[in-house]
């Protein structure tokens, strides 16, 4: 049978053991459910199964891999070099690509000269200046990581090694958005992401252990270190107005990416502005796979790569059900929004609030995304408006010094272009056989 679409899959070879105790980490925990801590690496046996497997399970030619934790640096080099090895043996005809994430603690000029030897795309995780950076990103003896992080930099430039930027945006560097971007460019990031933070923890221990609950938990609290919704607004729109002035075109930040994606009538980038979701898994060291990195919850495990294929488990009917819910569970508030099609709904794992109308599974960050999408409506329908002229994006930068373009708070009425209507720039073609290509 062939497979629904292209699955992703985050692999976790080391599981959650990491090298650092960040106290907001949502999946370091995850080892309760794995309590023979014996058996926390990936074994060979298992590698193989999962290269050949994930692999096969692509309906396409493009094939990238993404190597998570914990922390993936744990598993050495020489773990990679088999991987790289696998990818050759099994993907004739595919193109293959690697993602690392790391958190740049152990890196050093052997892993660097992998990197730049086998085309390793590496995200490293850096949460901004020092003093922002050290509050959760700490060792187990407490101490910050900061001058680790900025030795991998160091190293990263002086190998030319390509490297993003994912950043945690939390109750301490939430207020600071333009402190945190200026650095970031200062570091050298032309591709950054920022990662809301919110939990929920139990108000009792849980069976399971696990006291960072799924959304469905009602008796749970949002955690002191999360993000409120309208501080990550803000700190959008903060960064948004820097970036829109100066940086178009030289910097790339994801969600700004995705929201010019939206408001030109093209698929969202990120899964949680997607209309669906459900292909998007995680790969335990075992072998185990789950519906989604941050539903790895005993209810949310698809099978075994060593029982059932992963092929498989994408076609599964609890696969195809976790993402059409986020779809089929969307609020009354939701459908209603005028940037349904720039938002989708967000992650359903934010969806734990009550919405201004009453209804249950509301994203608790829709008075965040409401605050940035109201805020770059008007510039998002110019850069529309250049798109579909066939100018350059970063022309907005030059409307706005002539302050053509102002950002504003009034509601917007944008509806994106349907498929199958007449394209904007007037050419009497459909949107899909003219500038949407």
């Amino acid at each position: 049978m062939d497979a629904v679409q292209q699955c992703v899959i985050m692999s976790k070879p080391s599981s959650s053991k990491c090298n650092l105790d960040c106290s907001y980490c949502f999946y370091l925990e995850k080892e309760k459910l794995y309590p023979d801590q014996s058996r926390w690496q990936m074994s060979d046996e298992t590698l193989e199964r999962y290269i050949y497997q994930y692999i096969e399970a692509q309906s396409g030619v493009d094939v990238q891999f993404a190597w998570q934790g914990g922390e993936p640096t744990l598993m050495g080099v020489d773990f990679f070099r088999k991987v790289v090895k696998l990818c050759e043996k099994y993907g004739a005809g595919k193109c293959i690509s690697h993602a690392f994430q790391t958190n740049g603690v152990l890196i050093n000029e052997e892993w660097c000269e992998f990197f730049i030897e086998n085309k390793f795309l590496i995200g490293l995780s850096i949460d901004g200046p020092q003093k922002f950076h050290d509050h959760y990103r700490v060792n187990r003896a407490q101490r910050g990581s900061f001058d680790k992080v900025m030795a991998a930099v160091d190293l990263f430039k002086k190998y030319n090694v390509e490297f993003t930027t994912l950043t945690v945006i939390s109750d301490v560097n939430a207020e600071h958005g333009v402190e945190v971007y200026r650095f970031l460019k200062e570091i050298g990031s032309t591709y950054m992401q920022f990662i809301p933070l919110v939990e929920r923890a139990a108000r009792e221990d849980p069976k399971d252990g696990l006291m960072l609950v799924t959304p469905d938990r009602v008796e749970a609290d949002v955690t002191s270190w999360s993000v409120s919704p309208l501080q990550y607004g803000h700190f959008l729109t903060s960064i948004f107005d820097e970036w829109v002035t100066r940086d178009v075109g030289k910097v790339f930040v994801q969600t700004f990416d995705n929201t010019i994606s939206s408001w030109c009538g093209e698929h969202p980038g990120i899964c949680i502005f997607s209309e669906t979701c459900g292909h998007s898994f995680a790969l335990e060291a075992n072998g185990d796979l789950y519906n989604c990195d941050h539903f790895v919850y005993p209810e949310h495990k698809l099978g075994n790569i060593h029982d059932i294929p992963i092929k498989e488990m994408n076609n599964s009917q609890q696969a195809i059900e976790f993402g059409q819910n986020k779809k089929d569970l969307l609020t009354l508030d939701c459908k209603n929004c005028a940037f349904l099609f720039a938002c989708n709904g967000g992650c359903p794992k934010h969806r734990f609030n009550v919405s201004p109308s009453g209804h249950p599974r509301h994203n608790y960050f829709c008075e965040g995304y409401k605050h940035y999408f109201n805020h770059v409506a008007e510039t998002m329908d110019k850069i529309r408006e250049l798109v579909f002229n066939r100018y350059p994006i970063n022309d907005i930068m030059i409307l706005k010094g002539m302050n053509l373009v102002k950002s504003s708070s009034k509601k917007n009425t944008f509806k994106p272009v349907g498929r199958n209507e007449p394209c904007p720039c007037g050419s009497g073609k459909k949107y899909k056989k003219c500038c949407m290509d």
